[in-house]
């Protein structure tokens, strides 16, 4: 399974209702990634952590910053240090960081348009 199949599979499986999704199934899944990272995977892994992030839990920033600063600099990238920032300040707005809301939203919208998308070039590439 390629990792754009993956990360559609999260997302059929969890959709985007965040009190829902599991908090230790998806902090297993970073840990996994953590430990055997898979070359082009941070797409993956950048939805994962905003998984979490979307589960707010304040407690799970060490998990956050272990895949952000951990992997390598593709993955650095693809997670939002805004959303640990988030996470450490209870989800308040300040000069450098976006309310909690606005950044779900913003999350959401990204991974709706990466699904079509996804799923756009997936029936292209296999010629139905």
């Amino acid at each position: 399974m390629t990792n754009e199949q993956r990360a559609e599979a999260l997302i059929q499986k969890y959709g985007f209702e965040f009190p829902s999704i599991p908090k230790d199934e998806i902090r297993s899944l970073i840990e996994q990634e953590i430990e055997d990272f898979q070359e082009g995977s941070s797409e993956y892994i950048r939805l994962l952590c905003g998984y979490l992030y979307g589960v707010g839990d304040g407690t799970d920033v060490p998990l956050l910053e272990r895949a952000k600063y951990g992997i390598n600099m593709d993955v650095g990238c693809m997670v939002d240090v805004e959303w640990i920032e988030s996470l450490k300040n209870g989800g308040r707005e300040t000069e450098l960081v976006r309310s909690r809301e606005t950044i779900l939203q913003n999350f959401v919208a990204y991974y709706v348009a990466y699904y079509r998308n996804f799923e756009a070039n997936d029936v292209w590439e296999s010629g139905e």
